[in-house]
């Protein structure tokens, strides 16, 4: 039996397939039993880490909505406790402009260290107007920088889920810093978690989805590059995910015309010109036919 997840977000949906249960399916075998390295194990557990960061995000952040970086001035020395003092009296003084605007202030951060030794923060924060100018008041300990979402999460979730590289780590080590204090993220508690509706599944209903293409719902269309389909590793079993985008008026494609050159008869699509009419329109050398003998 198969067991069929389904997020749902404002402008997109996520569907995952995977069997259910400890047996399998029907005609599909496991694999040799092999042992799990520590290695395979960090690589899924970063997998899941990344998973869960997107739809987080897309849950509660939008398209407009800002990715901030706060930062000191260049040689300044902060203990990771000064830092942290420092944000959270800023996020005191966030929290109060946020609910003077009437909304709640909803926050992703994470809090690392730089190539030589500066700590800085970034930051994914919902919109109110004017947020600009209240963190550059607020914010008096160096320079704020502030780009607007552009709608790509899977990028953002893997930035804000990186592991840290083995030059921060000896930096870390260096300063008497914790990995786990420091090189994280952590949310506002109003965040929306988002949970799956979950179905289940025959196996022949799962064996015509994986035999046959997908079929996007009305008004989505499937993101091609976000379908994964394979073997599960560990279990040997087959799996299925994949991504739909909510259609706007740039998505509908247009049908495609073919036309036909009148000289040589070559097909091309109507916005492109064949090298026959090129060579004519420019003015170079005639293009010989067989007709044309």
């Amino acid at each position: 039996m198969y067991v069929l997840d389904t997020y749902l977000f404002p402008d997109s949906r996520e569907y995952e397939y995977k069997y259910f249960g400890n047996y399998g399916a029907k005609g599909e075998g496991r694999l040799p039993k092999k042992k799990i390295t520590p290695e395979q194990i960090a690589r899924q557990n970063q997998t899941n880490k990344v998973k869960k960061i997107r739809r987080t995000i897309k849950a509660n952040f939008s398209q407009g909505d800002y990715w901030i970086t706060l930062t000191y001035p260049k040689d300044t020395a902060k203990t990771i406790e000064e830092v942290m003092t420092d944000i959270k009296k800023l996020m005191e003084k966030l929290r109060a402009a946020y609910k003077k605007a009437g909304v709640s202030c909803k926050w992703i951060r994470r809090i690392e260290i730089g190539s030589r030794g500066g700590i800085h923060a970034h930051m994914i924060l919902n919109r109110i107007d004017g947020l600009d100018v209240t963190l550059a008041n607020l914010w008096t300990h160096g320079h704020v920088n502030i780009e607007l979402l552009d709608g790509d999460c899977d990028k953002l979730a893997e930035y804000i889920a990186k592991e840290p590289t083995d030059q921060q780590r000896k930096l870390m080590h260096s300063l008497n810093i914790k990995e786990s204090t420091l090189i994280r993220y952590s949310c506002s508690r109003n965040l929306i978690r988002p949970v799956p509706e979950r179905e289940y599944k025959s196996h022949k209903t799962m064996r015509s989805i994986f035999n046959n293409d997908l079929k996007p719902s009305e008004g989505f269309y499937i993101d091609r590059d976000s379908i994964i389909k394979g073997i599960n590793w560990v279990t040997g079993m087959s799996y299925l995910s994949y991504e739909e985008k909510r259609c706007t008026p740039s998505d509908r494609s247009e049908p495609v015309r073919i036309c036909e050159c009148p000289h040589c008869h070559q097909l091309t699509l109507m916005s492109v010109t064949c090298d026959c009419m090129r060579r004519r329109r420019y003015g170079r050398s005639k293009h010989i036919h067989n007709n044309d003998q």
